[in-house]
């Protein structure tokens, strides 16, 4: 029998600690990210992603996972998401449930920065986050890789959905 201390058999990582401020940047943008935690971390159960972002910032357009559940939290600013068509304005503490097969979308409708914490089950979604950061800072993006890397990890993007909330909330495309 092996006590609550006993990690030696643990799948857990043998990090335990990501110190304030700590994390890996994937993003830096006007939608930024940071890694946490990932699969690797959480044995494949979840991912841990900070985002930031810029005042009047859409962070995405309307999108479906067919994968993943997330859970937005937002620790400064305000966001506004739409969850299956419901629009709501999260702002510090509040928790948003964006659940896998139901199309979603957030921005920053501020002119102060917002910045949210997501946790994405299971864990794996970080390396989209990892490959668009990498495509998005080149000097010269290809815009067409995007639809692929989506396409790969089960994501459904509606881009015609970023006319109407740009319209909508006053925002500017990142």
């Amino acid at each position: 029998m092996t006590s609550e201390n006993d990690r030696s058999t643990s799948t857990l990582s043998p990090h335990v600690l990501v110190p304030a401020g700590g994390g890996r940047q994937l993003m830096d943008r006007a939608l930024g990210a940071i890694l946490l935690a990932g699969a690797r971390d959480t044995a494949g159960a979840a991912a841990f992603v900070v985002h930031p972002l810029a005042p009047r910032t859409l962070g995405s357009p309307v999108h479906t996972h067919t994968l993943e559940d997330e859970w937005t939290y937002v620790l400064a600013g305000q966001v506004g998401v739409e969850v299956g068509g419901e629009v709501v304005l999260a702002a510090p503490g509040d928790l948003v449930l964006k659940p896998r097969g139901v199309p979603h979308a957030f921005w920053n409708p501020t002119d102060e920065p917002a910045r949210v914490l997501e946790v994405i089950t299971p864990g794996g979604f970080e390396r989209y986050f990892e490959e668009l950061g990498e495509i998005l800072a080149a000097p010269d993006p290809d815009l067409g890789r995007l639809v692929e890397i989506a396409a790969r990890y089960g994501l459904r993007m509606e881009p015609e959905s970023i006319p109407r909330l740009v319209t909508a909330y006053g925002l500017q495309v990142p």
